[in-house]
């Protein structure tokens, strides 16, 4: 049976810290890069993901200067060459790369705030510094939001990526920053006509972070940049969709309006389920055919009501499909749902579930199903 995927082993080990050595070595005289690869390596087994790399910085820390600014000159040596400037997209880099940002955190972050935020700046062509900017947001924000500002207009797009990254809410595994929306949204304004993907995409799930407390504001902004027309149109409407997609799954009017979903022209539905009973681990295939009286285009959604223990229920929504309904046609659309039993993060527990259409943010159909022990 073949070994279950380590992301931690995939992306930490004997190839990649042996790489890291080498790179360290050609910048750093008198490095003794078979030690530490030895010593790092070592120290992997009971260590998770994140963990590691705290662990690489550790075992690199004996070798370099005990005064910041001199230790942040080596690091810089020993960086490799920056990512390639010409890519627009998914150029995130590699996790070996994060240990100057987790170094800058260390040692500048109270007495040497310029200095380290020159380290997070360089790193960043390299690898993502969204993770290490945020203490120094929190820190010193006045002057750590000062640099980011200038870092708006950086000819590197990973550094202006980093702004609306490093900034965001909710960004999946980082501490929390203490930033309001007062102080990130005009930092988004200059950014949201930038010409690379990456860097829009970025602006767009800030969004999303900030519809969840503030969908007003985040929709009434939209609007605004869109009679700016200062990003490609296409691009524009792409992160629209992107920046609205948890409002739209909760059917918030405004952001529907928004998208040119409308929420007054009725829909008739009919959804059948081709079992009513499954167990854990099989599908819920389901049909669907929907009319209106006029031309629409619709935004379909369904929500999965599960059972919970004690009696509780909790919902989760899905995506089906944006399309568009021919007047006085019916549209056919089909769907098979894998529940799975060995999730990691959700728990599927046997009992009385529910499956709830929605279309432009409006339920529509409803039908239920029981779901058995595997």
């Amino acid at each position: 049976m073949a070994e279950p995927f380590s992301l931690k082993d995939h992306l930490f080990n004997a190839e990649s810290i042996g790489e890291l050595a080498e790179e360290y070595a050609a910048g750093l005289p008198g490095f003794d890069a078979t030690r530490f690869q030895q010593e790092t390596l070592a120290g992997f087994a009971e260590r998770a993901l994140m963990e590691r790399l705290d662990w690489i910085a550790d075992c690199l820390e004996p070798h370099l200067a005990a005064d910041f600014p001199t230790m942040a000159d080596q690091l810089e040596a020993m960086m490799p060459p920056p990512l390639d400037p010409t890519l627009r997209d998914d150029d995130f880099g590699r996790f070996i790369h994060a240990v100057p940002g987790i170094l800058a955190v260390r040692h500048g972050l109270e007495n040497h705030r310029e200095r380290a935020l020159d380290l997070i700046h360089a790193a960043t062509r390299r690898f993502s510094m969204e993770y290490y900017i945020r203490p120094f947001l929190n820190r010193w924000p006045e002057q750590t939001l000062a640099r980011l500002s200038h870092w708006v207009e950086d000819d590197n797009y990973h550094v202006r990526r980093l702004v609306s990254e490093g900034t965001r809410p909710r960004l999946p595994w980082a501490r929390a920053v203490t930033l309001t929306s007062d102080q990130t949204l005009p930092l988004l304004d200059r950014l949201h006509a930038d010409p690379t993907r990456y860097v829009s995409r970025s602006v767009a799930n800030h969004l999303n972070d900030i519809a969840k407390k503030e969908p007003d504001r985040v929709v009434n902004l939209l609007r605004g940049w869109e009679k700016s027309a200062r990003q490609d149109g296409k691009e524009l409407a792409w992160m629209t969709r992107h920046a609205l997609r948890t409002l739209i799954k909760q059917g918030d009017a405004a952001a529907l309006d928004l998208l040119g979903y409308r929420r007054d022209v009725p829909v008739t539905a009919q959804l059948t389920l081709e079992a009513q009973s499954l167990a854990i681990g099989g599908a819920l295939a389901f049909s669907l055919q929907l009319e209106a009286p006029q031309d629409l285009p619709v935004m379909v959604d369904y929500r999965l009501r599960f059972a919970r223990p004690g009696g509780k229920e909790a919902e989760k929504v899905f995506k089906l499909k944006a399309t568009q309904i021919a007047a006085g046609q019916k549209l056919s659309l089909r769907k098979s749902h894998k529940l799975k039993g060995d999730a990691t993060t959700f728990t599927l527990h046997p009992g009385k579930h529910g499956i709830i259409v929605q279309v432009n943010g409006v339920d529509v159909a409803e039908a239920q199903f029981d779901l058995t022990a595997a």
